[in-house]
């Protein structure tokens, strides 16, 4: 196995590339808590809780890029990285709810 693998970070994607790329099949991972869900999340998202990612990524499709999501970009980027490890292909809103909102992205409440 290669070292690469421990150093290679998944990257991080705009709003406006996460539009694009959930168009082409990607999947918007929502990381946040059960509340901050709630209130408004991207549609079509999946809900797994940061603290139950691991236990759960057998629900996240293997096939397609799946990018996380949380409101700054912090948890999201910590989740990609737990999604890269486990061998899935990853990527992270940079700055989360607060870009895809000015970029004018989509959001359902409920």
């Amino acid at each position: 196995m290669s070292l690469r693998r421990f150093f290679r970070r998944p990257r991080a994607v705009t709003a406006v590339e996460a539009m694009r790329l959930i168009e082409e099949g990607a999947v918007v991972v929502d990381v946040r808590r059960e509340q901050d869900w709630r209130r408004q999340h991207i549609p079509d998202a999946v809900h797994i809780p940061l603290g139950e990612l691991e236990a759960r990524a057998g629900e996240l499709p293997d096939d397609a890029l799946l990018i996380a999501f949380c409101t700054g970009g912090l948890l999201s980027s910590g989740a990609a990285n737990l999604l890269s490890e486990l061998g899935f292909d990853a990527a992270h809103l940079g700055r989360g709810l607060i870009e895809w909102r000015s970029a004018g992205g989509e959001l359902v409440s409920g």
